[in-house]
């Protein structure tokens, strides 16, 4: 697109520069990101402006910026810059006809579910998804601008704090298939009720297209408020399934000794055998819902098995198994943490915890519960201890002595640490050969860091399947 392209699109101005002149590679909100022939876009911040590295995203070969002043540099000069960077994505979907927006959503699994999408999916055309989780108005924008006219699948993550925003994302890409996983109780605090979230959620499926135009709604059957946004759509709806009656369903679902998941993968009277790569029972859900969007888009079952079985972990923090030199094994699930995704992390973790081994649940609180942050955190400090782990590391300011008290009573010892540094110093000292150690929290917590400096000490190898 021209700069006189994109000033049709989203008003404002051409600075510094001949309306002539053509981005041809992605827009991006980070100037660490800037390809040669691309569009930086400026955003300022509370503590860092984005113009203040227009000069230098020129410097790396962008050849405009999007900005609400003129910087100096090429640049489009609009007033509202995070609208204008959603109104160009929205003209780059227009400019690809023969690409299949896929929507996912959901309050638990769904950057595991667009993750394996994004990589089965390029077994049967080239695919384009959000890396990482990229999943808001910025994030979403920056991947689909990634998309070419080669594109066949673009698989885009959209995220929700409030009722309308994922409305909003679908206004930027209009999904042809949505896929919704869960709805758990993920900020909580800032929608209010889990029948908000469902409203919310439900937003994917609303912006579909009539069946007769390819729309096409997944929809997993175990969970009751998801399966009830069927009434919501004009899409064909399609539905899978673990323990409820689904149109695709995963039956004779086991765990071998690491904890990864196999079962049969059923649909329309055919079967085909799915043994994952993906650590913990609850990838077997996410697993199955992206199998269901592939078989849903008319590929054969034999072949989407295959592919569904060759995926792995590859967002940083989201299941990732590490086994150091000492025979310590870290599983980094770190990247968030709401209380459902909170609860399957733990049965992983039993589940990849052999007889002779002892398993420590590394903790870190989980925000945006509101009233009921105190309890939900007590409840998995029990789970804890329902687990059998041997040792609980709570750690946080706020809500980490409920962890503690849920697992009180219990032959599970419990330590408490105040932030990452003392953690860091009770873990370093109290792990033992062949301790499975979880680490899990919301982001804001900061264990991240801590996870990778286990695994960093004192030398490790990742876990191959």
């Amino acid at each position: 697109m021209t700069l006189q392209e994109i000033t049709a699109v989203v008003g404002g101005a051409v600075h510094d520069a001949p309306d002539t002149v053509t981005i041809t590679a992605p827009v991006v909100f980070d100037s660490r990101r800037v390809e040669p022939g691309g569009m930086f876009v400026a955003l300022p911040g509370e503590r860092v402006d984005g113009h203040d590295y227009a000069a230098q995203a020129i410097e790396a070969g962008a050849a405009a910026v999007l900005a609400s002043r003129p910087v100096g540099v090429p640049a489009v000069v609009v007033e509202d810059v995070p609208t204008a960077y959603g109104r160009i994505a929205r003209a780059v979907v227009d400019r690809l006809p023969h690409t299949t927006v896929i929507g996912v959503t959901g309050s638990v699994g769904k950057t595991s579910t667009k993750d394996i999408l994004a990589q089965v999916l390029p077994v049967f055309g080239p695919t384009v998804a959000n890396r990482g989780s990229n999943n808001n108005e910025l994030g979403l924008p920056y991947t689909v601008t990634r998309a070419t006219a080669d594109t066949r699948y673009l698989v885009l993550e959209m995220g929700a704090r409030g009722i309308g925003h994922v409305a909003y994302l679908t206004g930027i890409a209009p999904p042809t298939v949505s896929i919704v996983t869960r709805v758990g109780h993920a900020h909580l605090g800032e929608f209010g009720s889990v029948a908000n979230i469902a409203q919310a959620k439900g937003e994917i499926v609303e912006a579909l297209p009539d069946a007769g135009d390819g729309g096409l709604a997944v929809l997993n059957a175990d969970d009751e408020l998801v399966a009830a946004m069927a009434s919501r759509t004009r899409a064909r709806v399609l539905t899978y399934g673990i323990e409820n009656p689904a149109d695709v369903r995963a039956e004779n679902v086991t765990l071998d000794e690491l904890g990864r998941a196999g079962f049969r993968l059923v649909h329309a009277g055919q079967a085909a055998e799915v043994r994952l790569r993906l650590y913990g029972l609850h990838q077997a859900s996410n697993a199955l819902a992206a199998a269901t969007v592939a078989l849903g888009l008319g590929h054969p079952i034999g072949a989407v098995a295959e592919a569904v079985s060759q995926a792995e972990a590859v967002s940083p923090g989201r299941m990732q198994v590490t086994t150091r030199a000492d025979g310590v094994t870290i599983i980094n699930d770190a990247y968030n943490a709401a209380p459902d995704a909170m609860r399957a992390a733990l049965r992983a973790l039993h589940a990849m915890t052999g007889d002779d081994q002892r398993a420590v649940a590394v903790l870190g609180e989980m925000n945006e519960l509101g009233e009921h942050a105190a309890q939900v955190h007590r409840e998995i400090g029990q789970q804890v201890a329902e687990i059998g782990a041997g040792w609980l590391v709570a750690i946080g300011a706020t809500n980490a002595d409920q962890y503690s008290a849920g697992a009180a009573g219990s032959s599970t010892a419990v330590d408490r640490a105040a932030d990452v540094p003392q953690a860091w110093g009770l873990l370093r000292d109290g792990l033992r050969p062949g301790d499975v150690v979880l680490v899990k929290a919301s982001n804001s917590a900061g264990l991240l860091a801590l996870a990778d400096k286990l695994i960093e000490e004192p030398g490790a190898v990742t876990a191959q399947a």
